[in-house]
């Protein structure tokens, strides 16, 4: 399949926080990253709340995140988005799949699947299925993958690559409980919202060949991608709401560590509030600097 390379222009990044809990350190990173390389280069930055799994979502989370981006200093443009007002953009990209014979419904349970294999590959049982909308009801929806390479080249991780066939099998777009998967909402969000460069932490980083598969089926765009390191604790436990990170205090050393984990300097002049840091991290702000790793190790107050 020949690859999309097009860029969009100009420059259009994004933050698209999920209002599961408030706003922690590790999200304040994957915030700090896109909003420094968006204004480094003059571009836009835009906030999205990924609130299409509304099972997750905790009530007002949505507004202690803004509340909470606002205190730490970010700006940006357009309006606010909410992924459950775009259900209607999910649902003609979903169309557009199955008209072109690419999707099929799936019975398969993971209980199943787990005793099928531990490798979490599907193999295929259902791939024989065509969508009906008569008696797809109890099923998700998966898209079939073809046995090409997907490669690109991420501004801090450099080269990677999957072959879906084997390293993914055929995943789900659209859920059995009736939700539009993360992989298929997050590639028709940015395509909609024209982004043409997306930060984000690592563990996203292997979900973005599907993403870019999703891409070249819909004949959207390819994005440029960087993914930071991942914080972690002592214990190596990932920074996020899962593991209780805890709700940053948004001041000036805050962000300075922000930046520092990020491998920024702040140049010469001296640091002394929230808009000097932020005048001075755009200013200087490098994103070949970040470290190219997993993840690193952080303690935060």
């Amino acid at each position: 399949m020949k690859k999309n390379n097009s860029i969009q222009k100009p420059y259009r990044g994004r933050f698209a926080p999920s209002p599961s809990g408030e706003l922690h350190f590790g999200s304040l990173l994957a915030a700090m990253a896109s909003y420094a390389d968006a204004r480094h280069h003059n571009g836009s930055w835009l906030l999205r709340i990924d609130d299409i799994d509304q099972a997750r979502v905790v009530k007002h989370s949505d507004q202690h995140i803004l509340n909470t981006l606002e205190q730490c200093g970010f700006e940006w443009d357009e309006k606010v988005s909410y992924q459950s007002q775009c259900i209607h953009h999910y649902q003609s990209a979903l169309e557009k799949l199955n008209q072109a014979k690419l999707n099929y419904p799936c019975t398969c349970s993971r209980k199943q699947l787990k005793a099928l294999s531990d490798s979490g590959i599907y193999p295929g049982l259902c791939r024989h299925k065509i969508v009906r909308d008569s008696d797809d009801k109890n099923s998700a929806i998966r898209i079939k993958v073809s046995s090409e390479h997907i490669s690109f080249i991420d501004q801090i991780q450099q080269s990677y690559r999957q072959k879906l066939s084997q390293d993914v099998g055929d995943f789900i777009i659209y859920r059995r409980d009736n939700v539009f998967s993360y992989q298929l909402s997050v590639v028709v969000d940015d395509f909609q919202s024209a982004i043409t460069h997306i930060v984000r932490g690592y563990d996203l980083l292997d979900s973005t060949p599907r993403q870019i598969y999703l891409q070249q089926l819909l004949s959207y765009p390819q994005p440029q991608y960087a993914h930071i390191p991942l914080a972690v604790s002592e214990k190596n436990l990932k920074l996020s709401k899962l593991s209780q990170a805890k709700k940053i205090n948004c001041n000036l050393n805050t962000l300075v560590l922000a930046a520092h984990f990020l491998g920024q300097e702040m140049g010469q002049n001296e640091v002394d509030n929230i808009d000097d840091f932020w005048q001075n991290l755009i200013s200087n702000w490098e994103i070949n600097r970040v470290p190219r790793m997993e993840k690193q190790v952080i303690i935060y107050p």
